[in-house]
C-alpha cells in the first residue's frame, strides 16, 4: 500500500507548523524575495514596511565548539563576545554556512529560530523586549513570521541578553 503524502498547508514550513502546533498567536508575512539582495533582513523590513529594529535575523555561531543560535535586529550586527558570554562560553565565531544549514534544516537567508531540525541553544537580543511583536524568518526566503518576543523566547527556550550592536 502506498504511503499517503503528508498534508501541509500552502506555504507551511517547519517553523509555521511548530507555531501552529503550539497554539501560539502569529502572523505570516510573505514578499517577493530578490536573490540579488545584499541583506535578506533589510529586504524583509523594507518589503513588509516594518522598522528594521523589529525585524530580527537568525544567525548561527560556533561557541567553544557548540552551535548556538543568535537572534538580533537586522538593523545591527551580532556581538560575538557578548554571545559567548551569554551562554557561558569563551570564544565565538560565525558557524560554517553549510554546517548551519545541515544542523537547522534551513537554507542561509531563511534560517528560522523555530522548527529547526535539531534544537540549538538560542539567545535573543534583549532589545526584542522593547516591542509588542517582532518578525523572524518563517523558514524560507521571502517568508517572515510575526509574534511576541515572549512567545519566541518560550518556544525556543531562549535566554535574553544584549548581543546586538547598532
Amino acid at each position: 500500500m502506498a504511503k499517503k503524502p503528508k498534508k501541509q498547508q500552502p506555504g507551511g514550513t517547519p517553523a509555521t507548523v511548530a507555531l501552529t502546533a503550539s497554539g501560539t498567536a502569529f502572523t505570516v508575512h510573505s514578499y517577493d524575495h530578490d536573490p540579488s539582495s545584499p541583506s535578506y533582513g533589510e529586504e524583509a523590513a523594507e518589503a513588509l514596511g516594518v522598522s528594521p529594529d523589529r525585524v530580527f535575523k537568525t544567525l548561527v555561531a560556533d561557541v567553544d565548539g557548540e552551535l548556538v543560535v543568535a537572534v538580533v535586529p537586522v538593523a545591527g550586527s551580532l556581538d560575538l563576545k557578548a554571545l559567548a558570554a551569554a551562554v557561558g562560553g569563551k570564544r565565538a565565531a560565525m558557524a560554517d554556512p553549510a554546517s548551519a544549514e545541515r544542523t537547522t534544516g534551513y537554507v542561509r537567508g531563511g534560517i528560522s529560530p523555530l522548527g529547526q531540525r535539531r534544537r540549538l541553544r538560542t539567545v535573543l537580543d534583549a532589545s526584542a523586549q522593547e516591542h509588542a511583536t517582532i518578525c523572524v524568518s518563517a523558514g524560507r526566503r521571502g517568508l517572515e513570521v510575526e509574534l511576541s518576543p515572549t512567545a519566541l523566547t518560550d518556544l525556543t527556550r531562549a535566554v535574553s541578553a544584549p548581543i546586538g550592536r547598532a
